[in-house]
């Protein structure tokens, strides 16, 4: 139901024939990826971006304290246990923003699911779960979360879908290491992952947005 869809900013075009659904890292909203929608080169007569807003929720890492966040985030070292309830629950929000995009005309073929940090961990979880193909996968300085399952929760429809990664040297919240991980688990499992690494921290920077709009002119065929 309309009324159960996240809260969102969207820049582009009612009559757009391509759609981003692009999620904000944790601690953050909707509007933080809002001012590189006019640096990507993309028409948004074409595209139109949609970037929905957590809610707020209690974050372990950060003592309990609230904060927009997709889910919980127990720790960030390997061996600690992730919040897999948190997470699907998340991924059934997204769901809908991709199910209401269908309503509107386009299709999940002409969508791309893509996120920072947090936001690009349940861009991952969500769109390689999803039922039906979608145009691409974006993930910007975040990790694969619950990698040890996807073998066998993936869903078939997006085994080929192209999925676009960046990470930054000099991370100092998600190390590239935790990067590099998760392009390697994606890749032993047959997923087609265009890698990409810049000399930055826990950002994006200008040679990163110049990319990641060449790559989604070539996914959603622009």
């Amino acid at each position: 139901m309309a009324e159960d869809l996240l809260d969102t900013v969207e820049v582009g075009s009612a009559d757009a024939t391509a759609c981003v659904v692009w999620m904000h890292g944790l601690g953050a909203n909707g509007h933080d990826f809002e001012p590189i929608v006019p640096e990507l080169g993309l028409s948004t007569d074409s595209v139109r971006f949609v970037f929905p807003h957590a809610p707020s929720q209690p974050v372990t890492l950060n003592g309990g304290l609230s904060m927009p966040a997709w889910y919980d985030i127990y720790g960030l070292t390997a061996g600690t246990p992730q919040d897999e309830q948190g997470l699907d629950r998340a991924a059934g929000w997204i769901e809908q923003l991709i199910e209401h995009e269908a309503s509107r005309g386009i299709p999940a073929e002409r969508l791309v699911l893509a996120g920072f940090s947090q936001g690009g961990a349940l861009a991952l979880h969500t769109g390689l779960r999803f039922a039906d193909g979608l145009a691409g996968i974006m993930g910007l300085s975040t990790y694969l979360p619950l990698r040890d399952h996807l073998a066998q929760a993936r869903a078939a429809a997006n085994r080929g879908t192209p999925i676009f990664l960046a990470h930054g040297h000099h991370d100092p919240v998600l190390s590239i290491d935790l990067g590099t991980a998760s392009r390697d688990a994606l890749e032993a499992l047959g997923y087609a992952v265009e890698w990409h690494d810049y000399p930055m921290a826990h950002q994006v920077c200008l040679e990163e947005i110049r990319e990641i709009g060449a790559w989604l002119r070539r996914v959603l065929k622009l």
